[in-house]
Parts: structure tokens; sequence; C-alpha cells
């Protein structure tokens, strides 16, 4: 998987589904993408949030590209205090305080410090491994080719995958390998934001604001292999 700076409770059920983790650091950077940015809740609506990235080349991957000098750590600390101080659970603040104080200018580095807090607060144990670690051919190999070269020197037996990816990839083509394939399907997790409607698919921050540590642990489990 990419790289994603505090995301939704999905991504953390697809950690904890696995033995290992592999998350690409020598993928291309996509400006338009998640890696940077998600939401959060703000006045009943979901709003963006995100990490100011230096200009540079289009063709760079992720762990080539910085985290802009402008990027006010302080400043997206009080815009998720001051949408989140009345929640029941604020008292988790400080953990995210900690992941967006981090220094790391480093855009890699800075996002997978933050993922690797929110495991360890949810108590997942997965190994989490860097994708260019793994001996493949990165430069020649993309794509589904790409995921069975990292699956083969891994000797994993299943591979998982979000559903999102139903249509990136075939159960046979994976069989022919002797890998199976299936996909998680997060399911329906529904909890109160105050008084508003149900805001869906929010960063994990908003999960954990909303929910004691023990309920947020419990819907890591709330999900379906298909």
């Amino acid at each position: 998987m990419q790289p994603y700076f505090l995301p939704y409770i999905g991504y953390f059920q697809l950690i904890n589904a696995v033995d290992e983790f592999v998350i690409y650091d020598n993928i291309q950077y996509t400006k338009k993408g998640w890696v940077n940015r998600n939401r959060f809740l703000q006045r009943g609506s979901g709003a963006t949030f995100s990490i100011p990235v230096k200009n540079a080349s289009h063709l760079l991957d992720i762990r080539q590209r910085e985290i802009s000098e402008s990027f006010q750590r302080d400043k997206l600390a009080t815009q998720l205090t001051n949408a989140y101080a009345k929640a029941p659970h604020f008292d988790c603040f400080p953990i995210i305080q900690n992941i967006l104080q981090c220094e790391e200018k480093n855009l890699f580095a800075y996002i997978l410090n933050s993922i690797s807090q929110i495991c360890s607060y949810l108590n997942i144990g997965t190994q989490v491994t860097v994708s260019s670690s793994v001996g493949i051919d990165h430069r020649n190999l993309s794509g589904k080719a790409r995921v069975l070269a990292i699956c083969r020197n891994l000797n994993a037996s299943t591979y998982i995958n979000p559903i999102g990816g139903i249509g990136l990839y075939q159960k046979a083509d994976f069989r022919e390998h002797a890998i199976h394939l299936c996909f998680l399907k997060a399911g329906d997790i529904k909890y109160r934001q105050f008084n508003n409607d149900f805001v869906p698919n929010l960063s994990i921050v908003d999960l954990m604001m909303f929910n004691s540590k023990e309920k947020t642990v419990e819907y890591l489990d709330r999900y379906t292999l298909v």
C-alpha cells in the first residue's frame, strides 16, 4: 500500500489483518492523491487537512519528496483541537499532537512515523516492511507484476488488498503463482459525531475522538474478506 497520512480505519484494519504489511516508499508521488492529506469533521461536514509538499519534479518517488517549510504544525494542531475539543475522547489528542510535531522533513518518513504511532496506540503488532528493502527489480516492475514479485520474495501464501483493488487484480492470476488473493471490505462503522448526521470515511483521528481506545480496537476486526 501507499503511505497515507492519518488514514481512515480501513487502512489500519488491513495492517492488522496481515502478518506483514508492505508500504511503498519507491512509488511515484501523486499530487492529487491522498498521500499527504485526509479529512476531518468540521462544523458537521467533512473538511480536508494536509501536509504541504515542496515543489519538485512529478517523477520523484514519495521517499524523495520533502515537506514544505510552510508547514505549520501548530496551526494544524489548533485546527484539529478546535474541531474536536468537545469530543468525548479528546484525551487521546496528545498522540495526534506528538505525530504532528515530528520534526522529520522527509514526507515518507513523516507519514511512516504517524502510521507507526497509531499502530502502537491500537496495539497492532504487524511487521511493517518498506518496499525498497525488498529484493526485487523495482526499476522495471510495476502494477500486478511488482505485487507478485514482492509476494514471492516474502514467501507469501496470501495477498490481501483493499476492496478498491477488486477491479485491478484477478484471483486466477495470483493462483498461477500459488498465492491466494482476497480483498478486505470494511464493515459498516457508524458512531455518534456530536449531534450531526454521520459523516463516513474520515481520518482515524475522528474515530479516536468519538470512541474509546477499546472500542476503536474492536473496529479493527469489523471487516470481511472476499
